[in-house]
């Protein structure tokens, strides 16, 4: 499947939201608090966080266990999914504007802020290319596994450039493929993007 097909954002989307919908079906790639702990994420920060956030997590790295959040930070938590991250450094942040384009992840984010009383936390409906933030308005922006999912790199590192203050720090997970991967029967399918 070719990366830049015009049809991918809608089916990342809808692989999204089904994960909100229905965290405990199947999906083309590990969910929940399973996949948080294989990625590094300490129990007892898990324990934290509430279920609507935890169940639908689908990052593929614990960014909040090494990136440096000063203080009164405004922090930017692009394709922030269910919110956990954004609810994991929401105690030293000053703000935390956490930004998704599936408005089922973003319920979820929402009730787990609400359930934790996260006020500096709050949670839009935005592309990562067209980040609704004025600029040099962000200190620190969490990237947490959108690369690979959306073809519109160019505009979401435009848009981080644009956003982060100078001097200001962005940190970036990403799986990065080191072989080509193994075609089946000759023919990729639209589960490998995600693989």
């Amino acid at each position: 499947m070719n990366v830049a097909d015009p049809a991918l954002r809608q089916k990342v989307h809808h692989a999204y939201s089904e994960i909100a919908l229905t965290p405990a079906a199947d999906h083309p790639f590990p969910v929940g608090r399973r996949l948080a702990e294989r990625t590094g994420y300490p129990a007892s920060w898990l324990a934290r966080v509430p279920a609507p956030s935890l169940d639908a997590f689908a990052g593929i790295s614990c960014l909040p266990c090494f990136a440096e959040i000063e203080q009164g930070a405004r922090v930017l938590d692009l394709g922030c999914g269910a919110g956990l991250d954004s609810l994991l450094v929401a105690g030293g942040a000053g703000a935390v504007l956490g930004l998704d384009f599936s408005q089922p992840m973003l319920a979820r984010a929402r009730a787990a802020a609400c359930a934790v009383g996260a006020a500096n936390v709050g949670f839009v409906r935005g592309d990562a290319e067209a980040i609704p933030a004025a600029a040099g308005s962000i200190d620190v922006a969490m990237v947490n596994g959108i690369f690979n999912l959306n073809p519109a790199r160019a505009g979401i590192f435009r848009e981080l450039a644009r956003v982060v203050r100078p001097g200001g720090t962005v940190y970036a997970a990403e799986l990065v493929v080191v072989e080509p991967a193994a075609e089946h029967a000759g023919r990729h399918d639209e589960a490998d993007w995600f693989a």
